[in-house]
C-alpha cells in the first residue's frame, strides 16, 4: 500500500492507497515538538484502527512546506517502515513545467495540486487552496504551472481580528443567516466568511481575464466545501487533490527508484 503525506503548517494530511483507491484518510495536527518516535505512535495507532500496521506501507510519497517537521517526519519513517520514499522536490519528476521567476520557491503542495488538476480536470485551470493561506494557482492548457496568487487563510484572518482587537471574541467559523449581522458574533462570521466568497469570486475573475473563459476552477483544503457553497464560481470540490497529486507522481517516479 502506499501512503500520501502532505505536510502543512497547519495540518499534516494523510493517505493510504491500495492502487487508485483511497482506503482512508487521516488529518493531524502539526506539532515542530514532536519526535520521530511520537509520530510513528500516531501513525500506528491510525494506522491498527483500520486493522492494518506500519509493515503493511510499501511505498511512501510526502510532500511538505515545513523543513523541521519534514525532517523528523522522514526520519520516523526510514525508522519505522521499509518502504521506499519518495519526497516532492528538486529531480523528481511531475510532469508540470514550472514558469515562475523563481522555480524552488514554488511550494511542493502547489506543484502536487497542480499535476493532480490537469491530469484529473485539464486546464487552463485555477486551483484554490484553503488552508492555513488561500492560495490561487494559474495552470496553462499545456498544464504548466504559470504562478498564482497568496492570501491570508479563514482561520488565519478570523484569529487575527481575535488577538488585534479589545472587543472582538475568537468565533467558530459558521454560516451567518443574513450578510448584514445584528449581533457582533454574526457580523464577524457574515464578513469573514461571504468576504472571503468575494475575495475567491474577484480573484477567479481575474485569472479567467488571463487564462481564458475555458478556465476550470477546483478548490481544495478543509474549508473547500463551505466556501464552495457559497458561489458558482467554483466548478469542483476535490477535498484530497493533494494526496491524488502525490499518488500519481509516486507512479511517475516508481520506475527509475
Amino acid at each position: 500500500m502506499l501512503l500520501c503525506v502532505d505536510i502543512g503548517n497547519t495540518n499534516i494530511v494523510m493517505g493510504l492507497y491500495r492502487g487508485e483507491e483511497l482506503l482512508t484518510h487521516w488529518r493531524i495536527s502539526t506539532d515542530h515538538q514532536k519526535m520521530p518516535d511520537e509520530y510513528a505512535m500516531i501513525l500506528a495507532s491510525l494506522l491498527a484502527y483500520y486493522g492494518y500496521t506500519l509493515r503493511d506501507i510499501d511505498s511512501i510519497a510526502l510532500a511538505s512546506v515545513v523543513p523541521p517537521v519534514t525532517d523528523r517526519f522522514c526520519e520516523m519513517l526510514r525508522l519505522y517502515t521499509e518502504a521506499p520514499l519518495l519526497v516532492v522536490g528538486a529531480g523528481v519528476k511531475t510532469g508540470v513545467a514550472i514558469r515562475y521567476d523563481s522555480p524552488r520557491d514554488v511550494g511542493a503542495d502547489r506543484i502536487v495540486n497542480a499535476a493532480a488538476a490537469f491530469r484529473l480536470y485539464g486546464g487552463p485551470a485555477c486551483i484554490v487552496d484553503f488552508g492555513t493561506a488561500t492560495t490561487f494557482d494559474a495552470i496553462s492548457a499545456q498544464g504548466d504551472y504559470l504562478g498564482g496568487a497568496i492570501s491570508p487563510g479563514i482561520m488565519v484572518a478570523a484569529e487575527a481580528l481575535f488577538q488585534r482587537t479589545a472587543k472582538l471574541p475568537r468565533i467558530d467559523l459558521q454560516r451567518p443567516e443574513r450578510a448584514i449581522g445584528t449581533n457582533t458574533v454574526e457580523a464577524m462570521r457574515s464578513g469573514i466568511l461571504f468576504g472571503y466568497v468575494g475575495l475567491v469570486e474577484g480573484m477567479v475573475e481575474r485569472f479567467r481575464r488571463e487564462l481564458g473563459e475555458a478556465m476550470r476552477v477546483i478548490a481544495t483544503g478543509g474549508l473547500a466545501a463551505i466556501i464552495a457553497a457559497e458561489t458558482s464560481v467554483i466548478q469542483h470540490v476535490d477535498p484530497w487533490l493533494t494526496l491524488k497529486g502525490l499518488r500519481i507522481i509516486y507512479e511517475m517516479n516508481r520506475g527509475a527508484r
